[in-house]
């Protein structure tokens, strides 16, 4: 209670203090909390004053500019970063406004732009297709040999060295062709699902359009 009493009294004069000498000048002060919370007034700039934040206080002691207290080398560092990410959001939002405002200028209906988007599609569509003719011509060769060989091993001969080799190679190449045509596809599945999003990023800035009109 002392303690606190103690506070309260010191700033109280503190309070008192500064409006004396305030009324006896024109100049600013400067008036700001310690570590502690007590009040501190000056009428020039302390660093304490500059390291806790302070108030610019006109000769009728109102407060008529308020400064941060001073950031620390870590606080600087992640307020930079902050800067720095909100600036790249800024621009970010403005690309996607320009390409926005760019993809409705190049296409006025939505028949127009679908079509565009059915360009990257129909080349998928082509890889694909082949990808399957070579597939289903390196299926062919592979049966081929392993036919061969499975002749020779009826007929109780031994399967030659080359012919194993052959087949071994063939079935890589069999394998290599369907992981291919595997990502072929994950690649037009990915694409059609965006050539969706995109279709419906579409209506919506039509719609917008629409209604500033």
């Amino acid at each position: 209670m002392r303690k606190a009493g103690f506070m309260v009294a010191a700033a109280i004069l503190a309070a008192s203090s500064f409006t004396a000498v305030a009324q006896n000048s024109n100049g600013m002060r400067y008036k700001w909390r310690d570590g502690q919370g007590l009040p501190h007034y000056s009428d020039s700039l302390t660093t304490d004053a500059i390291k806790y934040g302070y108030d610019v206080v006109n000769d009728r002691g109102l407060v008529i500019q308020h400064v941060e207290r001073q950031l620390n080398p870590e606080e600087r560092a992640a307020a930079r970063k902050q800067a720095d990410e909100q600036a790249a959001q800024q621009r970010a939002t403005q690309e996607r406004a320009r390409n926005d405002s760019q993809m409705l200028s190049a296409y006025p209906n939505e028949a127009a732009y679908k079509a565009s988007l059915q360009q990257e599609l129909d080349n998928i569509d082509q890889q694909i297709n082949t990808t399957r003719l070579n597939l289903h011509s390196q299926e062919k060769a592979l049966t081929d040999l392993l036919t061969r060989a499975g002749d020779l091993e009826r007929a109780k001969q031994p399967v030659p060295k080359f012919l194993n080799d052959s087949i071994a190679k063939q079935r890589g190449i069999v394998s290599g062709q369907r992981g291919a045509l595997d990502r072929q596809q994950a690649t037009r599945d990915a694409a059609a699902q965006k050539m969706e999003q995109q279709l419906q990023h579409y209506r919506e800035l039509k719609a917008i359009q629409a209604k500033g009109q």
